[in-house]
């Protein structure tokens, strides 16, 4: 908890201080025999993964201008932005673009401990980078475990336990300091400097921008990957921030908890990065377990017609989940954050592809009406990690049946894990159209082969990107 007199705050602006140093100077010293064999293969697999989420947003009506603007009006050709073809800008507005994008059609890898994508923090920054500076790719994958362990241990050493403000404004900038430093491998004092200094220019954006759909949301990401690439220019010239600063803005500025042990317990023998999971439905992982339970309900039950046959549905979810209430969302983003709009959309649609949570479902009266007719419950009691966010959802129907199915942890996490055949799978059906070389080289890249990792990250997304359709 944070502090709560003078005396306190002093050793707890102390205790955080120390913690934040002793993370800095671990992470400036990782070298590729730290990393165990589990790190490099879930690395790739975020890499692969969070490819994926940026290709599904090429199209986006609101995404495609702002690419074309960042395009038009950005400088060097050093990095590509995954749009189709093979587009390049300068670094900056490339990380932009991309990290705009990653997070667009929430079909990107996150963190089950606390809320934050640790791959959407760390890889458009990071991309921008290795491809610019035509670093290797087993050294962009080194500096990905290292970035992601950074941000992961900030997100649990300064939690917000109401859940008021979005990791995706709170933390990037934070990854993308981290995973940049990392492989530019920065000397000690430099990498904290501009990890420190990112976590001053962190935005205060709100938990309910999501569920309320306001679309700049999806920028923060892309802002965050930006200000962390400056944040590792400027350390250089001795521009950088205090090791207390991120107790400063995050628990003086913004009421965060302060656990200073979560920065340094285990660190070098436990790593974020497979603490993560993979999600193939393009919502927000907090309502995958309600997916997961329809999916059993419209198995078991073929003949149901939801328009006409159902007189309600109850879902009982956890209390992250009790959040996403919005009956009406309003844009794509609100609907991937709605339960009621995800289970009446499922429900009526009778399938769980990207389809049943775009923006087109917004505008089908049958999934409007039988929004109004789901409730929201507490899950009760609510289970431990890691089945901490589980779903029990309940078809009433109009003849008097009751239908229930339940799940209690999602697919995609270390307990129930998707095989890397099927994120690559994932992959190719999202880019195939777009970029037929890229599942096939993202293929190699998973299986750590020793050929693709000792390419340049230049050389991989050229090969990526051959054949690519604009």
């Amino acid at each position: 908890m944070a502090p709560s007199g003078p005396v306190e705050e002093q050793a707890g602006v102390a205790d955080a201080a120390d913690g934040v140093a002793a993370l800095g100077r671990w992470a400036a010293g990782v070298d590729f025999a730290s990393l165990p064999g589990a790190v490099w293969r879930r690395a790739a697999l975020v890499v692969a993964d969070d490819l994926s989420a940026v290709v599904a947003a090429r199209d986006e009506p609101e995404l495609r201008p702002l690419h074309d603007r960042l395009l038009s009006a950005g400088g060097a050709a050093e990095a590509t932005v995954f749009r189709g073809g093979r587009p390049r800008t300068d670094r900056y507005s490339a990380a932009v673009a991309n990290g705009a994008a990653a997070d667009w059609c929430e079909l990107d890898e996150g963190y089950g401990k606390v809320p934050c994508h640790g791959g959407l923090c760390v890889l458009p920054a990071l991309w921008a980078e290795a491809e610019a500076g035509e670093y290797t790719v087993r050294e962009m994958l080194r500096a990905l475990a290292v970035g992601y362990e950074v941000v992961t241990r900030f997100a649990r050493a300064f939690p917000f336990p109401d859940q008021t403000l979005h990791p995706h404004a709170t933390l990037p900038a934070i990854g993308a300091a981290a995973g940049v430093a990392a492989v530019r491998r920065l000397k000690e004092d430099t990498f904290l400097d501009a990890v420190a200094g990112a976590s001053t220019m962190v935005a205060p954006g709100p938990f309910n921008h999501a569920v309320n759909g306001v679309l700049v949301r999806n920028v923060w990401a892309g802002v965050g990957a930006w200000i962390g690439l400056r944040s590792v220019d400027w350390a250089g010239l001795g521009i950088g921030g205090a090791a207390s600063s991120p107790y400063d803005v995050f628990v003086g500025g913004l009421g965060a908890e302060s656990r200073p042990d979560e920065l340094t317990a285990g660190l070098g023998l436990s790593w974020g990065i497979v603490d993560g999971f993979h999600k193939i439905y393009a919502c927000c992982q907090y309502a995958h377990a309600a997916v997961e339970s329809l999916e059993e309900l419209l198995a078991r039950r073929p003949d149901v017609e939801a328009s006409s046959d159902i007189e309600r549905i109850i879902v009982e979810t956890h209390w992250r989940g009790l959040a996403l209430d919005n009956k009406r969302p309003a844009t794509s983003l609100a609907a991937k954050f709605s339960l009621p709009h995800i289970v009446a959309s499922v429900s009526h649609l009778r399938h769980t592809g990207a389809e049943a949570f775009s923006a087109a479902t917004l505008r089908d009266p049958a999934i409007a009406a039988l929004r109004e007719r789901v409730e929201l419950a507490s899950y009760r009691p609510e289970p431990p990690r890691p089945e901490d966010r589980p779903a029990r959802v309940t078809w009433l129907l109009r003849t008097g049946e009751r239908l229930e199915a339940e799940c209690r942890s999602a697919r995609g996490g270390p307990d129930r894990p998707f095989a890397p055949a099927e994120i690559v799978e994932k992959l190719r059906g999202i880019t195939a159209p777009v970029y037929p070389r890229m599942a096939e080289t993202c293929q190699a890249l998973v299986a750590l082969d020793d050929t693709l990792l000792d390419m340049t990250w230049t050389d991989a997304v050229a090969r990526m990107t051959a054949g690519a359709l604009p």
